[in-house]
């Protein structure tokens, strides 16, 4: 250890030299054990399967830096997304535990430096004449005023930098976890707000077939009344009408509770009101650039996250590697000091105390080695994690590719279908007025047309949903939410 005598001559030199001479060698001969950070291979391919087609648009954005703002046209929608943003108490509990992290993270960073306090402090005692050396009662006291130096480590292994180190990765993944919750949040609402529109349209429909439905069961009591139609022919009639009526009451049931788990995504009072339009295929505008899977690794806050954690599990092991070398831990004081108390701030009262320690472990039962095997397996737990999380990003990207491919195939097909449908639907009643047929034929034409148009809903609401799970399975966003804080850490890459 260097000499420290010249920093603490008694008498004329400040404390605050002193303390500085002891932080600085403190910062010199720290080093670390820790294990050199090392991202695993891509545990997915280098690019997405054939049956997961990508835009090959070059001026499509970038999901991580296109903001839902601009992603989402619709007006209703973004101001959902806004209260959401908002009132989530899923979200206002992600922004909490940042908070928490890097409060731990300043605990630790505080550790590194020595903890100094200004004290003052005294006593007086008395001593019967038998227990001291001159047979005389004595009556005796101490008082001092000055800083005082708490135990402070020397950290010349690394293990309070490595602690502070995961702490600082474990903060920066906490926040990265936030990140992925608010584009998951964000996507939840689009994608429920969809849900409702689509209900919407749907229910128009299945009213505009129940308003006909009524008319034609109407038309057909009159006939029936003049004896011109059979019984069967008015039941008929009546079973489509009550069909759709029953149709229509559930689908009223289903946007009662699609609205009532909208209200708990945004987290406030959502009135959805009446059915106010149906879906519109323009309320997301832009496309995505989709790019290659390695892309992932800085535009998905949970693959970030992941791997922040894998880096505090290496510091992690820094820190139990250290555990099995010397600690050196110091205590001082420097102030003034007297036995009266008038006298402690009179010339020559000046006074240090510095007392370094120095401990070995020797036989601990095996506490630190365990702690090391802890360390490395919890590293090992952190690599499972980052890849199964690279794997699940492949994945959702992988699908909704697929998704949003196959679901345009088949909305053409069902908009043929529809169009189909419709023209049987009006050759069937046609025939029947004309006696060529019964009107058994007419029920099934206009029972399919109606199926035919609830399905062609169902499946422009699943291909727009297909865009909003790609725009989130590619991080979109997500750099609109990183803190400051957090932006200036530059994460290496393979």
């Amino acid at each position: 250890m260097p000499s420290i005598g010249p920093a603490l001559t008694p008498g004329r030199r400040l404390a605050g030299d002193w303390i500085m001479v002891l932080v600085s060698l403190g910062l010199l001969g720290a080093c670390s054990l820790a294990p050199t950070h090392e991202l695993p291979l891509l545990p997915v391919a280098a690019t997405y399967p054939a049956d997961a087609p990508s835009s090959s648009d070059a001026a499509a954005g970038v999901a991580a830096h296109t903001t839902w703002r601009d992603y989402f046209a619709d007006s209703q929608l973004q101001a959902l997304i806004v209260q959401a943003l908002e009132h989530s108490r899923d979200l206002r509990s992600g922004v909490l535990r940042v908070e928490e992290a890097r409060a731990v993270y300043g605990i630790r960073r505080a550790d590194q430096l020595p903890t100094v306090g200004l004290g003052v402090d005294g006593s007086r005692g008395r001593t019967p004449a038998d227990l001291t050396v001159s047979g005389q009662v004595q009556t005796s006291g101490q008082y001092q005023a000055g800083f005082n130096l708490a135990a402070w480590e020397l950290d010349f292994w690394g293990r309070v930098a490595n602690l502070k180190d995961a702490a600082l990765q474990e903060f920066l993944a906490t926040d990265a976890a936030r990140r992925a919750l608010t584009v998951s949040l964000v996507a939840q609402v689009a994608d429920g707000y969809l849900a409702l529109r689509e209900l919407d349209e749907r229910i128009v429909l299945a009213r505009r077939t129940i308003d006909s439905r009524k008319e034609s069961f109407r038309i057909f009591g009159r006939r029936f009344e003049v004896g011109a139609i059979s019984r069967l022919d008015l039941l008929q009639v009546e079973t489509l009408l009550t069909q759709a009526e029953s149709l229509g009451a559930q689908l009223e049931q289903a946007r009662a509770v699609q609205a009532h788990a909208l209200s708990v995504l945004v987290g406030a009072t959502f009135d959805p009101g009446p059915p106010a339009g149906g879906l519109d295929d323009n309320m997301i505008l832009h496309e995505v650039n989709v790019g290659l899977p390695s892309a992932l690794l800085v535009q998905r806050p949970d693959i970030v996250a992941a791997e922040h954690r894998l880096k505090a599990a290496n510091a992690n092991i820094g820190a139990a590697r250290a555990a099995f070398f010397p600690r050196i831990v110091l205590t001082g004081f420097a102030g003034s000091a007297s036995a009266e108390l008038e006298g402690l701030f009179e010339a020559g009262s000046g006074a240090w105390r510095f007392a370094p320690s120095l401990v070995l472990p020797i036989f601990d039962a095996g506490r630190n080695q365990a702690n090391l095997d802890l360390a490395e397996v919890r590293r090992d737990l952190a690599v499972a994690a980052y890849e199964k999380t690279v794997q699940t990003a492949f994945r959702d990207v992988a699908d909704a590719l697929s998704a949003r491919h196959w679901l345009g195939e088949q909305l053409r097909f069902q908009r043929a279908a529809l169009d189909a449908q419709s023209e049987r639907a009006r050759l069937a009643q046609l025939r029947y007025d004309n006696g060529a047929v019964r009107y058994l034929e007419v029920l099934d034409a206009q029972r399919d047309l109606l199926v035919a148009e609830q399905a062609l809903v169902q499946t422009r609401r699943a291909l727009l949903s297909s865009r909003i799970g790609l725009y989130a399975a590619l991080g979109g966003g997500s750099q609109e939410f990183v803190e400051p804080a957090a932006q200036p850490v530059r994460l290496r890459r393979p």
